[in-house]
């Protein structure tokens, strides 16, 4: 009985000691681990290292806003700005469309004017002289429609007085009008006076806004880039912008083939990597070459600009009434004659 009784308290001490060690266990335990691991804390970061670890955070945390683009990355390539006429997928296009300010009478092209470098890499503006010509300026016309491009067209004055309907067409398929003196003559030659030099300049612009029905562009390339300080001076009075070039492709040369004219801007145009480019869509090889030009261009990887003027030029009224008498058209009344028949006679009803 007594041995009984002594196994029975022995069990319920036994009880009570395995009670308490689990008890002890238990509430180490809830302590948690950092405290019995942790033995000191972290040594604290440098201020750089701080800096880029709080980056890392907002970074990560601001999920609504645009993912940081890596340094090193190239800016994207504008698309091609297409017409909405345009069906041709792998077009040429434009792939920029710059306005320009010519207030003062900024200049333009390197074989000129060194001031104004607004091309990037593989950038080139289609710019064409002595417009508008029966079939030849229609076939450059189809050639750039053809590739959904555009291009900066500078218009003999007389040319537009005998084909104003040709010239309506570049303005109505979206390409910039300027100007190129009334006669093709060189402003700088001996015998010619700076009056005269002035009154080509003026008739141009008159002659130009008469075939056009509106103002032309302020934009005017001198005949064979034959300039004089007094006329460049002249043109900045009246904001015109004037163009020269970066390379000419020599279409106008007797010798010259649709061949030839595709070599001659593409070996230039690898060598400089951009640039504004003289043709002339007065010459049918011209209008013969450029289909194949342009696909040249696409697969060399160059794109096309194109030439707007922030306003239109305002042209004098003493020229646009010699226009009209040298076309020999009543001058009386002669800014309702310019407006286009649009604008005069309209069908408000028709059965």
């Amino acid at each position: 009985m007594r041995n009984a009784l002594g196994l029975m308290l022995a069990s319920v001490v036994a009880a009570i000691v395995i009670a308490g060690g689990w008890y002890f266990y238990s509430a180490r335990a809830d302590q948690g681990a950092p405290q019995t691991t942790a033995a000191r804390a972290a040594d604290p970061l440098p201020a750089q290292a701080k800096l880029a670890a709080k980056d890392d955070v907002e970074t990560t945390a601001a999920i609504a806003g645009k993912p940081a683009a890596p340094a090193a990355a190239p800016a994207p390539a504008p698309a091609p700005v297409q017409d909405a006429t345009c069906t041709n997928p792998n077009a040429l296009g434009v792939s920029r469309v710059v306005e320009i300010d010519t207030t003062g009478g900024p200049g333009f092209g390197f074989e000129q004017y060194k001031q104004f470098d607004f091309l990037a890499d593989k950038e080139v503006v289609l710019t064409f002289d002595d417009s508008p010509w029966p079939h030849n300026t229609p076939a450059v016309l189809k050639a750039l429609a053809d590739e959904c491009t555009k291009g900066l067209f500078f218009s003999v004055g007389k040319h537009a007085s005998w084909h104003p309907e040709i010239l309506r067409q570049v303005l109505a398929q979206g390409h910039t009008v300027g100007t190129h003196t009334w006669s093709h003559v060189n402003l700088a030659g001996k015998k010619m006076t700076e009056q005269q030099a002035k009154d080509e300049i003026e008739k141009g612009f008159s002659a130009v806004k008469w075939a056009l029905g509106t103002n032309p562009s302020p934009f005017f390339r001198f005949p064979q880039l034959s300039q004089n300080p007094a006329l460049v001076s002249y043109l900045g009075s009246r904001n015109v912008g004037i163009f020269s070039t970066d390379l000419d492709s020599f279409d106008f040369r007797k010798e010259s083939t649709p061949d030839k004219i595709i070599s001659n801007v593409m070996t230039k145009l690898d060598k400089l990597g951009k640039g504004i480019i003289l043709m002339h869509d007065f010459q049918k090889r011209t209008g013969e070459a450029l289909p194949t030009l342009l696909a040249r261009l696409k697969a060399g990887g160059y794109k096309v600009v194109q030439i707007k003027a922030k306003t239109t030029f305002e042209s004098l009224p003493e020229y646009d009434e010699a226009i009209l008498k040298e076309l020999k058209l009543p001058t009386s009344g002669s800014a309702t004659n310019a407006r286009p028949v649009s604008s005069v006679v309209q069908t408000i009803s028709q059965r």
